[in-house]
């Protein structure tokens, strides 16, 4: 017995990968299996809202009353079917204008020879690297009528246009938001396979004899299918899973989408119900997961890369130059640089609605406490909540980063080293499971589950450490795949070879493994620093008035019309995470250099 305890002993010593693995298995059940399984549960008994409704209810005991009362009651057309058409139509009609122009885009910047590609290219991304809600505030700006906002935007001020309500606020507002947020994946996506497209490819079936569009339907759209395929299910879970954007510009009007349903409810204490919407949110985006990997399945041996000189020839535009360029500069003025001048601008203004050089100021910048002024709130220089919650973000989104990108690491090894086996395969799945959760109802879980003593796991209510845990968890499925994806790149005789010399394996991993993928663990890092910077829903309802973020401060002002306060907070978080971009990328650049003039 002894003996063979020492020989798997020194089995696990030799494979730090399995031990790694175990690690995982242990801590995924406790923070993502375990949150699901409650989930399911809720739904299915009596919570402490439900006794005041059915008599005689025990709290705990099994029901099906939140399955009937969202899906087979009167109140099913309110709580379920209305959300659930607005959310399909908003994530449907999103995913259709972003993917048309997040792929024009790409073709533009791929296959043409349009002047300032390096500087088009790195603005056009920016929509995505701010929260959608920055721009649908910016949008009431704009927009807003006093019928419903209670303040007038630029156009109903400046011309005296008596804006409709269904450009104010509701789903053509919400949808044209979102698609001016959404187009990135599109447009990165579609970028990357139009670049390993050669182009020699649509040059034989044009000597074939086929027509530019029989080119473009048998060569180029099944080459780019997978990518695509990719772009629709990011950009449809997304749009339908998004809670900020429905929320400014939506619930004035009492539009409803699931999550801003599931806000409603669990704000109410009404947890089964909510989570009942919550699992329709996971069952829709697995289905859509599932769809296009059983699309793109049969597609994934297309080579388009053939190892004997690659040959992309840009179109040329002639002409037409000039018109292309302009209207890149008018998409940029409208999606990037309007919205944040409009917000700099509205934040120098004593009444919201006076846009006179006579109602210009520089109190919600500087000024001290006054009464008669935004509630008594002193300027955002001299206020100390705006302060605390500034030092709560940045604390937030550099211990969640760096903690991501070597989780992100550390999944990678474990799934690379097993691979092909089935504990490669559950980890990846569940690492990648929290993607589906609605951030509202994840957050409402994990209020529920550490607001007492759970497992290891100390009483977490009203802490930073619970929202630094939820954040980590819920950026899981990117710092793994971008784990995966830089290990998969690491040949396996290296740490072979360390071993061998019989170099201890966090020796391997800190000299080796690390250095070889820093690519993948910079951007672990840069996309959960935005992530988090910018998250909402996930946190809304587990910030204490210590722990609050910039994203629920601007929610709070938001909610008291502190229109001043709200933009100015705004510019401060663009601000970070425009800088946090700039300086992980410089670092991630500078790295590489160091490594190619070393080799």
């Amino acid at each position: 017995m002894l003996q063979r305890l020492n020989f798997y002993k020194a089995k696990l010593k030799s494979k730090p990968e399995i031990i790694l693995s175990i690690i995982f298995i242990i801590i995924f059940s406790l923070l993502i299996i375990v949150p699901f399984i409650k989930m399911i549960i809720t739904t299915f008994t009596y919570q402490g809202y439900d006794l005041r409704l059915v008599r005689g209810a025990k709290k705990g005991a099994f029901t099906l009353f939140h399955y009937k009362r969202v899906f087979a009651s009167e109140l099913t057309k309110s709580f379920f079917i209305t959300p659930l058409l607005n959310s399909l139509k908003v994530g449907f009609s999103v995913t259709t204008i972003a993917m048309l122009v997040g792929s024009l885009l790409a073709w533009l910047f791929v296959r043409t020879d349009i002047p300032f590609k390096r500087f088009f290219q790195t603005v056009i991304v920016v929509p995505y690297m701010i929260p959608s809600w920055v721009i649908a505030i910016a949008w009431q700006l704009f927009f807003q009528n006093s019928r419903i906002g209670g303040q007038s935007g630029v156009l109903s001020t400046f011309f005296n246009i008596d804006v409709p309500d269904w450009l104010s606020f509701g789903f053509i507002p919400i949808v044209i938001v979102l698609s001016l947020h959404y187009y990135a994946y599109t447009f990165l996506l579609m970028s990357g396979a139009l670049q390993t497209i050669d182009s020699e490819l649509e040059e034989a079936g044009a000597i074939a004899g086929l027509k530019r569009w029989d080119i473009l339907r048998k060569i180029t759209f099944p080459l780019v299918l997978p990518a695509l395929g990719s772009s629709f299910v990011l950009t449809v879970t997304r749009s339908m899973g998004t809670f900020g954007t429905p929320a400014f510009l939506g619930l004035p009007v009492r539009f409803f989408t699931i999550p801003t349903q599931i806000y409603a409810m669990i704000n109410s204490r009404n947890m089964g119900d909510g989570f009942v919407l919550a699992l329709v949110l996971i069952v829709i985006a697995a289905t859509a997961i599932s769809i296009n990997s059983k699309i793109i399945g049969v597609r994934k041996s297309f080579v388009t890369m053939k190892g004997k000189g690659f040959r992309a020839n840009p179109m040329k535009l002639g002409k037409a130059t000039p018109i292309f360029v302009a209207l890149l500069v008018v998409f940029i003025l409208i999606t990037i640089v309007i919205p944040i001048v409009m917000l700099a601008w509205s934040t120098f203004m004593l009444l919201p609605d006076n846009y006179s050089l006579s109602n210009m100021t520089n109190h919600f910048w500087f000024g001290e406490s006054d009464a008669l002024i935004s509630s008594g709130e002193p300027g955002i220089f001299r206020n100390r909540g705006i302060l605390r919650a500034t030092i709560n973000s940045l604390k937030l989104g550099i211990i969640a980063s760096i903690v991501n990108a070597f989780l992100g690491l550390l999944i990678g090894y474990s799934v690379v080293k097993n691979r092909g086996t089935r504990i490669s395969k559950i980890i990846e799945a569940v690492a990648f499971a929290p993607y589906v959760f609605p951030g509202i109802a994840f957050s409402a879980i994990y209020l529920g589950m550490f607001s007492k003593s759970f497992g290891p796991f100390p009483a977490l209510y009203g802490t930073f450490s619970l929202i630094l845990l939820i954040v980590i968890v819920k950026n899981l499925p990117f710092s793994s795949r971008s784990g995966i994806a830089a290990m998969l790149q690491v040949d396996k005789s290296l740490e072979e070879a360390a071993s061998i010399q019989g170099i201890p394996w966090f020796k391997r991993f800190w000299f080796i493994i690390l250095p070889l993928c820093k690519s993948g663990f910079v951007s672990g890092m840069l996309l959960t620093f935005i992530t988090a910077m910018r998250e909402l829903s996930l946190v809304i309802l587990l910030v204490a008035p210590k722990t609050g973020l910039l994203t629920t401060l601007i929610f709070s002002y938001k909610t008291q019309e502190q229109t001043q306060h709200v933009n100015g907070v705004t510019l401060i978080l663009l601000l970070i995470i425009i800088i946090a971009n700039v300086l992980i990328r410089l670092l991630a650049k500078t790295k590489t250099e160091q490594s190619i003039s070393l080799g």
